[in-house]
């Protein structure tokens, strides 16, 4: 199967996906009336959410511009904030968030970045930013746990396997980091076994693979130890990022007028929703997140206004970024096509 098929294939999956996640949200609910609901949303919270959504994913550009110029000492600032787009739309639509990060290293190298400089950056970034988003997980644990336990409600098993999933992933990298002999033998030791069993193919091409990735990894960990203040920069930063898109729905509730919930709640709640879902194996976790939310902010927003935030929200912070995304990489292709010609 070529690539071109693979991308046609995932963008039918992903629509399928789409229409699936909306009949089910909405097969209960009066269109009627949730349009009417929407209608009342405040226009100026409305551009701030939108705004919100953009600088959230800009931020990632703005990570990886910075660390590509501590590494190589030049990157272009327009180009990683690009980067951070294509990250977005290729993390949409394949399971698990998988397309992302080899799609930005593609366009990377296309502009000239030196590969290995790619591909430590984006590791770092990714670990940083799921080891962030473990660390709030575990602090809401500790400090915000009757909200879990008051809103999430039969989804607080859903959440526990995000944070043991997020956690494992987490000790996996680590481990790799800090133990690259360690995890390489163990990896290839997994792979023999599975080749043996024939689960797995003997594979040349995928045992490369393999030392690539340990070898990456170990590269990543020489860069974080050797630039600890950038990378306590970039933590921070991250920190922010998500803090931002996770009080999205703060702001569409009070576009909606609505009063009596604090920031921090609905801050904990919908991190809770993103954490619970960030490891599923469908593309954009779309179906799952709905049907959660649904569910998480059941009292914050009411009967009357769960499901119009809920299209205000995820419409936002993951459709419209998608389109916008596609609308980035499509222009650059554009210019590319045009500059060759």
């Amino acid at each position: 199967m070529n690539a071109r098929l693979k991308n046609q294939l995932s963008y039918l999956f992903f629509v399928l996906l789409a229409i699936l996640a909306f009949y089910t949200v909405f097969r209960d609910n009066d269109m009627r009336l949730v349009a009417a609901s929407l209608k009342k949303m405040k226009l100026a919270y409305l551009l701030a959410a939108v705004v919100i959504a953009l600088v959230f994913t800009m931020m990632e550009g703005v990570m990886i511009w910075y660390l590509l110029r501590t590494l190589q000492g030049r990157a272009g600032f327009m180009d990683c904030i690009r980067y951070s787009f294509v990250g977005f739309l290729y993390s949409g639509i394949t399971p698990s968030a998988t397309g992302g990060q080899p799609m930005q290293l593609y366009h990377m190298r296309r502009d000239g970045n030196d590969l290995s400089a790619g591909t430590v950056v984006l590791m770092t970034v990714a670990l940083v930013y799921k080891l962030v988003l473990v660390l709030m997980g575990l602090a809401m644990v500790l400090f915000g746990f009757p909200v879990l336990k008051n809103n999430l409600g039969n989804y607080l098993r859903l959440f526990y396997l995000g944070m043991f999933l997020n956690t494992a992933l987490v000790a996996v990298l680590l481990i790799v980091m800090i133990f690259p002999g360690f995890a390489k033998w163990m990896i290839l030791s997994l792979e023999k076994i599975l080749v043996r069993i024939r689960i797995l193919k003997k594979s040349r091409y995928r045992t490369d693979q393999i030392h690539q990735f340990v070898q990456s990894y170990q590269n990543a960990v020489h860069f974080l130890l050797q630039n600890k203040i950038q990378v306590a920069v970039v933590l921070l930063a991250t920190f922010v990022q998500r803090c931002l898109v996770f009080l999205l729905p703060y702001v569409v509730y009070l576009g909606f007028g609505l009063e009596g919930a604090d920031a921090l709640t609905i801050l904990m709640i919908q991190m809770s929703v993103y954490l619970a879902v960030d490891m599923l194996p469908l593309p954009g976790a779309q179906g799952i997140t709905e049907l959660m939310y649904r569910r998480a902010f059941r009292d914050i927003f009411t009967v009357e206004y769960v499901v119009p935030s809920m299209c205000v929200t995820r419409g936002i912070s993951f459709y419209f970024l998608l389109f916008f995304s596609m609308a980035v990489c499509a222009i650059r292709h554009i210019r590319f096509r045009m500059h060759k010609l």
